[in-house]
């Protein structure tokens, strides 16, 4: 196993693995200090906030489901409620965050978990030409187009992005 290799969590490479994206594995960058923040990842990397793609967990009626956004939003929870018919959005707590995806907050990456979800994915994410995302843990990350990242997570186009107000 490469030094690479070791850098992305084993779920992680063999979710890349599985959905033909192996090559993908030597582009992930891993960083000695933690990059588990917007901020922290941006600044390792060195790009725009807003080309953090943050995998975020919501509880809809108490459903676990994923929303995909920019590093420089917040998502507007009741943005997400209409969009899924739900009655009440709150954040996941950290246990049901593991459970659901098999990954830690601040590792979390866009696909690959450990049990299906619906995906939201915000429309912000297409502003760039690449993005980066969390590769399974908070001390690395991959790059990949917005779109194709969209994709391969399943996610459905949306605007669930919190606009100042």
């Amino acid at each position: 196993m490469s030094t690479t290799e070791t850098s992305v969590h084993p779920r992680f490479a063999e979710a890349l693995r599985e959905l033909g994206l192996g090559e993908l594995v030597s582009e992930v960058r891993r960083f000695p200090e933690q990059t588990r923040t917007a901020q922290e990842a941006a600044a390792a990397i060195g790009c725009e906030l807003s080309q953090i793609c943050k995998s975020l967990i919501f509880a809809a009626d108490g459903v676990p489901v994923l929303v995909l956004m920019d590093g420089a939003s917040r998502v507007d929870l009741e943005l997400v409620r209409r969009e899924l018919g739900a009655e009440k959005v709150t954040r996941a707590k950290a246990d049901v965050v593991r459970a659901t995806t098999g990954y830690a907050i601040g590792g979390v990456p866009p696909f690959g978990h450990a049990t299906r979800t619906r995906v939201l994915a915000d429309r912000s994410l297409l502003g760039h030409d690449v993005v980066w995302a969390a590769a399974g843990t908070p001390y690395a990350v991959f790059p990949m187009a917005p779109k194709t990242l969209v994709a391969h997570a399943g996610g459905a186009l949306v605007d669930v992005r919190e606009i100042a107000k």
